[in-house]
């Protein structure tokens, strides 16, 4: 499933054909996705209106018109957006087409249909995303997130270290790929708890964690199953991958061969000589 940096760099990547240009007509395939798609509805409220932004929030993209209506749009496990000329053929699992002003389509294909595409009212808009977002913590990159706050958040919670981070009401966007990818660059167990962790470990959880985000961003996301980036080009990031999906390998700092398990339902990548689990105590705050 795509995560914070595959779903920015789609954002990053779909601004500049987006912003200004008038929907002109709507195509749905008529098969539904996560939740069903009402394409009368999408035809009536994006007709003949100009997207005037696209920004990411956690691993949503949120693309706004200018008689105030909204997309909520998330890519599930198999989902992408693409910039494409109007009139050429549509692929099989393009459920979703958005025809543009400058004679281009925007599309939206998914192979498994696990992710969705919500409309918000004009009327509502506003009330709506704010109500969909509450939940949701702060982005990792943004300074509503510090050391501070994740001691806080942190306090008395028995579970994983590594199943805090994922968690989307803690933080927003970080998955499994980035969660393992932190926690072995932090030199720390995926199953330490995380009320066990010292001020100092999740500073250095939350510098390796933007450290990490950063880069993969910058490579263009990850390729993991069918995520391709707004060019239709996959990302690379995945070349640069530590710990994630290495079971059996050595570890490339120490030697010491990767070992897999289930964290709270997910697989987990750890170095044991690398990552121990730690005997810190909050007495260390």
């Amino acid at each position: 499933m795509p995560e914070l940096p595959e779903v920015e760099v789609i954002c990053q990547g779909l601004q500049s054909h987006l912003l200004n240009q008038t929907i002109s007509s709507v195509y749905c395939s008529g098969k539904d996705l996560r939740i069903p798609i009402d394409c009368v509805a999408l035809q009536t409220e994006l007709l003949n209106s100009a997207i005037t932004s696209l920004r990411r929030r956690a691993k949503y993209l949120l693309l706004k018109t200018d008689n105030g209506a909204a997309l909520i749009i998330h890519l599930g496990m198999t989902g992408n957006l693409g910039i494409f000329p109007a009139g050429t053929a549509l692929k099989k699992h393009d459920h979703v087409c958005w025809t543009l002003g400058n004679n281009t389509e925007l599309r939206y294909n998914d192979t498994r249909r696990f992710g969705s595409i919500r409309l918000l009212k004009p009327e509502t808009s506003s009330s709506d995303e704010k109500a969909f977002f509450a939940a949701i913590g702060p982005e990792p990159l943004s300074r509503n997130c510090s050391t501070a706050y994740l001691m806080q958040r942190a306090v008395n919670r028995k579970q994983s270290v590594k199943s805090f981070l994922m968690d989307s009401h803690v933080l927003a966007g970080v998955g499994n790929i980035y969660a393992n990818e932190t926690l072995f660059k932090a030199g720390i167990h995926p199953e330490q708890p995380a009320s066990s962790l010292s001020a100092k470990q999740w500073e250095r959880v939350l510098t390796v964690l933007r450290k990490t985000l950063k880069h993969a961003i910058a490579c263009g996301g990850s390729t993991i199953s069918d995520f391709v980036n707004a060019s239709g080009e996959g990302g690379y990031f995945q070349m640069n991958f530590k710990i994630y999906g290495k079971t059996g390998e050595p570890c490339e700092t120490c030697g010491e061969i990767v070992q897999k398990k289930q964290v709270g339902g997910r697989a987990s990548f750890y170095c044991r000589k690398c990552q121990p689990i730690s005997t810190n105590t909050c007495d260390e705050r």
